[in-house]
């Protein structure tokens, strides 16, 4: 049965480009499979017990957040799996009967619960398979995937006797992994590209033949450098707690998962995008008008490859890396990461990592590298004092100091970590 699932999963998904040429006709599928979910599935949970018997509209559902979900776990699966029960398996084996329980890395500060049926691990297998790995069955691929938690989501690839899967936690040090890693010698390699870059570097000698970044912000320099080092092109799997995000598909493009789930958008600016999901491929935890703490960039033109589902052109970073600086008088204004990050790494070649942090109302700590000369550093600190003009930002203290590698903790390269009071952006404490 669970095979099954993965099978039935795997066909549907790869003929949606087949079946749906205009993508027109494919959101006119999946209004119907959203409305069939929002009629008979959302009751079943506790936090949406109001619409039983009848069928909601997604503007009827008010939104949720992550401190929502977290709040009462329990209000959002249909087994009412508690907060407790739920961090206990976590902690344990990740099982709860035939359920299977999972949490998010923690970017945030926070992680994140989920939990997922036998069938819906098994259905997220065929929905990944057939997006990132669609010729799975003319090799015996060996999968490597290094990542800092485990779950059984990862052990069904093995149930198919056609794939292994082999889980590396890059909580200890990736020198440690190497003999193992040798040994498994990969076809396919998924880690954030901190790691991969890290295992470009080592020069261990392993040549997979499909690399996918996940789990970090990708960077071009990142990009450069991993793929010269593996010489294949690099893709991205944009996954999270709330479910299989995007994936890149043969010709480049990043695709969200329009086919597992419905996407709105909240705009922001300079063109950003922050999504708004919900899952209607999911029974047993609900997530419905969910919003995440993604800023995007999505492309207005069509992929060569066909497929109807929206491309982005970018995964920019997280809402909550906003810089707001201070303007004239009373004013904050907004950056977003990706113009940030630009103004540092356009500066000059010899930037391969940096890390930006704000700390004050106008208050930057700049990290490079401490083999970065010191004139390329004056001219990172001058470009980044032009940016704050032009933008008419007041007077702000930018301090340099050297990047300090930590590699059991999640790269983020632009971070805020001074807030704003009352979680207002246009006050300050």
């Amino acid at each position: 049965m669970s095979l099954a699932a993965a099978l039935q999963s795997y066909l549907r998904t790869r003929s949606i480009s087949r079946f749906f040429g205009r993508r027109s006709d494919f959101l006119a599928w999946q209004a119907r499979r959203l409305e069939q979910w929002l009629r008979n599935d959302i009751h079943r949970v506790e936090a949406f017990r109001a619409f039983a018997g009848s069928t909601p509209t997604l503007e009827d559902i008010p939104l949720m957040e992550k401190s929502d979900l977290m709040a009462d776990f329990s209000r959002y699966n249909v087994p009412r799996i508690t907060n407790e029960r739920g961090w206990r398996a976590f902690e344990g084996d990740r099982r709860i009967g035939h359920l299977i329980a999972g949490a998010s890395t923690g970017t945030s500060g926070n992680r994140g619960l989920f939990v997922i049926s036998q069938a819906e691990r098994f259905a997220w297998l065929g929905a990944i398979l057939a997006k990132a790995l669609p010729d799975f069955w003319r090799h015996r691929d060996r999968i490597a995937v290094l990542l800092p938690i485990d779950t059984p989501l990862y052990e069904s690839a093995n149930r198919t006797r056609i794939l292994t899967l082999r889980f590396f936690n890059t909580s200890a040090p990736l020198a440690e992994h190497r003999p193992d890693l040798l040994a498994f010698d990969p076809t396919v390699l998924i880690a954030p590209p901190r790691v991969l870059r890290q295992i470009a570097e080592m020069d261990m000698g392993i040549a997979p033949r499909r690399v996918f970044s996940c789990a970090e912000k990708l960077e071009s320099f990142d990009r450069g450098l991993i793929e010269a080092a593996f010489r294949v092109p690099l893709r991205e799997i944009y996954m999270a707690t709330e479910g299989l995000l995007a994936v890149t598909c043969a010709h480049g493009r990043l695709h969200l998962t329009e086919d597992c789930m419905h996407f709105d958008f909240e705009e922001k600016a300079g063109g950003l995008s922050v999504p708004i999901i919900s899952d209607f491929s999911r029974i047993t935890q609900i997530m419905a008008r969910y919003r995440l703490n993604d800023l995007l960039r999505l492309s207005s033109h069509a992929c060569p490859c066909g497929s109807p589902l929206q491309v982005v052109d970018e995964i920019v970073g997280r809402e909550d890396d906003i810089f707001y600086l201070g303007g004239d008088g009373e004013r904050l204004i907004e950056l977003t990461p990706d113009i940030l990050r630009n103004a540092i790494i356009d500066s000059d070649r010899c930037i391969l990592d940096f890390k930006l942090v704000q700390t004050g109302r106008n208050n930057l700590i700049l990290h490079l590298p401490a083999a970065v000369p010191a004139l390329v550093r004056e001219r990172v600190h001058e470009n980044l004092g032009l940016l704050l003009q032009r933008h008419m930002i007041a007077r702000t203290d930018i301090q340099m100091t050297d990047l300090i590698p930590e590699p059991s903790k999640k790269l983020r390269r632009v971070t805020r970590q001074w807030r704003p009071c009352d979680g207002d952006p246009r006050r300050w404490s």
